[in-house]
């Protein structure tokens, strides 16, 4: 079975795709931090970087949005990974791109230029959303491309005759030659009126931004993709889902209207959850976001997964931990082979749970044989298929090693979750008491001999004072009486764990060590 919860609060929306009674994936969307991918603005250009060809414009939107002059320039490969799929365009590409292109992106751009602009990538961190000049307005069955002469049909879209219906069709709107439409996956099973009703109103969204563009001073928002509760309900139907369950009446109510719409395509159950027991707590989603935070995951068998984050890559280690790795008469090879196997659906799962992008390497057990590896590999691919995000799987090393690549969309679950750690700025680690002890007797020493206070005051965490209270707080003093220095000692609440103050007794002024 599979099916939807919806967990509406004042600040956060929560979506949950269930299959089988098992978490499958997670979206979470937060008022402050709302997805705008897909969103159309008109911008002013902050700044140009002539050495990376590329600039920084406000959208109004927080830190300023980033674009590369390939951004800007007509790119098909673009429209390929936006929409997670290949097209099949009906003219010679190769020729489109032979067209002349400007070199540089003070050709295009001028500081304090209004440009249309669209979001093709979530800020994530501290870094600004990515976006492009290639515009597309997204329908559920059709792309609109106001300013790009594409027209074709997805090819994942498999039966010969459709995909001739749907060509034929395609060329056949009445359009401006300049503009361009392709057919979505889901456009296979529609008729032709609910694609000509659906271009239609593509046409008028795009009048709409064009409108509002001439009349916005100044950064404006223009077009704004659907909400998380429409894309959900929209999910249902396009995936046949069983069931949409929603813990919020008046979220309940909407969702209960625009079914309407489609009640001729598919049955979707849409219910109220009125238990006391919070929805997400009943389903165990709570518990599975809990795991999906920990760096450890087990499996059924005993092995287990270890989650990193380096700053360039994300590591996943499989280990064969309480697994019996050597049962009485049997292979041990294979044993490993089947923890490897277990780990590759965890591993899909727990990535697209966590929202995990960028590279990714996986760590399996090592397998002697070239066949069992190549038994993991394509399970994993297997595996990834299902996932909505754009990934790449390469071959696996001699050293059991798989290298792969997600498209990241938007802030993982981490990043949404929680924030750097003040003490060790997410290093996960701080210095020891006694590390930072070494470091204040050195400090003490170069305040004494190079720079001549012989009147100090020394401010401490009270947890580091306590430390030094055994033994190392007289250490101190009797060095700085060696050199005729005085030192006395306080506490603040208000200091990192890790850090000290110097202070002159004749002055209250702070020292710098």
């Amino acid at each position: 079975m599979h099916e939807i919860l919806l967990n509406v609060e004042s600040k956060e929306i929560r979506c949950a795709y269930l299959n089988r009674g098992q978490l499958y994936d997670l979206v979470i969307d937060r008022k402050k931090t709302r997805q705008i991918t897909g969103n159309i603005y008109r911008g002013r250009v902050t700044n140009i970087l002539h050495n990376i060809q590329s600039a920084f414009i406000d959208i109004n939107e927080g830190e300023s949005g980033f674009i590369h002059i390939s951004d800007i320039l007509e790119n098909t490969k673009k429209f390929e990974e936006m929409f997670e799929m290949d097209f099949d365009l009906d003219y010679d590409i190769s020729k489109m791109n032979a067209s002349p292109k400007a070199k540089d992106i003070s050709q295009l751009l001028k500081i304090d230029q209004s440009v249309l602009v669209q979001v093709v990538k979530e800020p994530i961190g501290t870094k600004g959303a990515r976006l492009t000049s290639n515009i597309s307005i997204a329908g559920r069955y059709l792309v609109l491309l106001p300013n790009n002469p594409h027209r074709g049909v997805s090819r994942k879209i498999e039966d010969r005759e459709a995909r001739e219906r749907l060509k034929k069709l395609v060329r056949s709107f009445e359009m401006p030659q300049d503009m361009g439409l392709i057919c979505r996956t889901a456009s296979a099973g529609a008729t032709t009126n609910m694609l000509v009703e659906e271009a239609t109103d593509l046409l008028h969204s795009w009048q709409s931004v064009v409108e509002k563009f001439d009349q916005a001073q100044g950064a404006a928002l223009l077009y704004e993709e659907s909400d998380l509760i429409k894309r959900a309900l929209i999910q249902c139907i396009d995936k046949k889902f069983e069931r949409l369950l929603i813990d919020d009446y008046a979220t309940y109510q909407r969702c209960k209207q625009m079914v309407q719409k489609y009640a001729d395509e598919h049955p979707l159950k849409i219910e109220l959850y009125r238990d006391k027991t919070p929805m997400f707590e009943r389903f165990n989603v709570e518990k599975e976001i809990d795991k999906a935070i920990r760096r450890k995951i087990w499996l059924g068998s005993g092995g287990y997964l270890f989650f990193d984050r380096t700053e360039a890559m994300h590591t996943i280690d499989i280990n064969s931990g309480r697994s019996s790795t050597n049962p009485a008469g049997g292979d041990v090879e294979e044993t490993l082979v089947r923890i490897n196997l277990e780990a590759t659906e965890e591993i899909a799962r727990q990535i697209r749970i966590r929202n995990i992008g960028g590279l990714i390497i996986c760590d399996f057990i090592d397998m002697r044989s070239n066949k069992n590896q190549k038994r993991v590999l394509e399970k994993l691919k297997e595996c990834m298929k299902e996932d909505s995000a754009r990934c790449t799987i390469l071959g696996m090393s001699e050293f059991g090693l798989v290298e792969m690549t997600r498209q990241r969309n938007r802030e993982s679950l981490a990043q949404t979750i929680y924030t750097s750690c003040p003490y060790c700025s997410g290093s996960g680690l701080v210095k020891s008491h006694e590390s930072v002890s070494v470091d204040i007797e050195r400090s003490l020493k170069r305040l004494i001999h190079c720079q001549n206070q012989f009147a100090l005051k020394l401010v401490l965490h009270p947890e580091l004072s306590r430390y030094l209270d055994s033994g190392d707080k007289e250490f101190f003093k009797k060095t700085a009486s060696l050199s005729n220095a005085h030192l006395e000692f306080g506490v603040s609440d208000n200091l990192h764990l890790n850090d000290y103050l110097f202070y002159s007794t004749l002055n209250g002024q702070k020292i710098d060590a």
